[in-house]
C-alpha cells in the first residue's frame, strides 16, 4: 500500500515490520535498527548479503550521539554543515547498535535525512531506523514510491509516499582514520563541499567483498540490461539501433531513435542530472531495447558521484 499515514507507519515499525520511506536521496527500506528481527527482515526483503552494512537514520544530533562511541570535531563540523542532508558519517559504534546492523564492524553509518515526512516520522519514534535503498539488492535505486511498489510492494505492508526524491543519488559516506577524513562513497554531498568544511579528503576504492561502509560493492545500481559507457558508435554498429537505449548528459544523438533517449539535464546541471539518473535508467531498462549506452560527466561536483553510479552499473560480475 502507498500512502501518507505516518501513524500507520509508526505502528508497523513498532511491531517489527519493515516499510518504504522517502528521503531526499533515494527511498529507503526501513526497520527498527534496535530490533534484530526487523534488521534481518530488511536483508531478507532486499536479498542483501549480510556482509554489507546498513545506514542508521534518526532526526537529531543528540540522538545520533547515543548510537556512537565517539564524535570527533571534524564529524561535528560536517554534521553542522550538512545535516539534515545527503551526508552519512561513519563513526565508532556504541553498544546500542548490534553487530547485525554493522555487519560485525566496529563502526556504524549514521545520518539525518532531509525529508519532512521522514523527519516527522523519526521524531515520533523512540528508536532509529536502519534503511538501505528500497530495491532488490544490486538493482537501480528507487526515487519514487511507485518504484518501490513495483519491486517490493508484495513484500512490505506500506510505502510512505513523499514524492520524487530531490537529490536522486545516495548520500556521501565520510569516515575518519586517525587525523584523515576519508570518503568511502561518493554521493549527494560533493567532495568540494566537504573539503570546504574540513579540508582535504582521501577517496577510497570500492570493494568486491567485506566493505568497510554501506554501498561500497563494485557492482551495484545496475539495470537488467547490459550498460556500456562512452561506446555509442561501437554499440550501434554491433546492434540494431532500434534496440539501443541512450542515457546522455546534455545532448541527444542522431544514431538512436529519439524515444529511446533520455537527457539527464539539457542545461548541464549536475543536481538535475543526479535527480534524474536512476529514474531514467529505469525507464530505459523498461523499453524494448537490448542494451543501454551512456556517457560519463565531467569529474567535478556531483558529476563524480553520478559517474561512480554509472561505472558500477556497467560492471558485470
Amino acid at each position: 500500500m502507498i500512502g501518507t499515514d505516518i501513524l500507520a507507519v509508526k505502528k508497523l515499525l513498532e511491531a517489527g515490520e519493515v516499510v518504504g520511506i522517502p528521503t531526499e536521496t533515494v527511498y529507503g527500506l526501513a526497520g527498527n535498527a534496535l530490533n534484530d528481527d526487523a534488521v534481518l527482515q530488511i536483508f531478507k526483503v532486499k536479498n542483501r548479503p549480510q556482509f554489507d552494512p546498513l545506514i542508521v537514520h534518526t532526526n537529531s544530533l543528540e540522538k545520533v550521539k547515543t548510537f556512537v562511541a565517539d564524535f570527533p570535531p571534524k564529524a561535528q563540523q560536517l554534521a553542522e554543515a550538512f545535516w539534515p542532508g545527503p551526508l552519512t558519517l561513519l563513526l565508532p559504534k556504541s553498544e546500542a547498535i548490534s553487530d547485525l546492523v554493522t555487519s560485525g564492524l566496529g563502526t556504524v553509518a549514521v545520518r539525518i535525512p532531509n525529508h519532512p515526512l521522514t523527519l516527522e516520522l523519526l521524531s515520533e519514534l523512540d528508536f532509529p531506523l536502519a534503511a538501505p535503498s528500497a530495491n532488490p539488492f544490486g538493482y537501480i535505486s528507487p526515487t519514487s514510491a511507485q518504484h518501490v511498489e513495483k519491486q517490493l510492494g508484495k513484500k512490505i505492508p506500506y510505502i510512505l509516499d513523499g514524492g520524487a526524491s530531490q537529490v536522486g543519488i545516495e548520500s556521501t559516506i565520510v569516515g575518519f582514520e586517525e587525523e584523515e577524513t576519508v570518503v568511502y562513497r561518493l554521493g549527494g554531498a560533493s567532495v568540494e563541499a566537504i573539503e570546504n568544511v574540513v579540508g582535504p579528503v582521501r577517496l577510497v576504492a570500492h570493494s568486491s567483498s567485506n566493505p568497510k561502509a554501506p554501498g561500497m560493492l563494485k557492482s551495484h545500481y545496475s539495470p537488467r540490461k547490459p550498460l556500456f559507457i562512452n561506446a555509442l558508435e561501437e554499440v550501434v554498429k554491433a546492434y540494431d539501433a532500434q534496440k539501443v537505449g541512450y542515457l546522455t548528459f546534455k545532448k541527444t544523438s542522431p544514431l538512436v531513435p529519439a524515444e529511446h533517449q533520455r537527457i539527464l539535464s539539457s542545461s548541464g546541471s549536475y543536481a538535475e542530472a543526479a535527480k534524474h539518473l536512476f529514474a531514467y535508467m529505469r525507464q530505459l531498462d523498461a523499453l524494448e531495447v537490448e542494451v543501454i549506452c551512456t556517457e560519463l560527466l565531467p569529474e567535478k561536483d556531483l558529476g563524480r558521484a553520478i559517474n561512480d553510479r554509472i561505472r558500477r552499473a556497467a560492471v558485470r560480475e
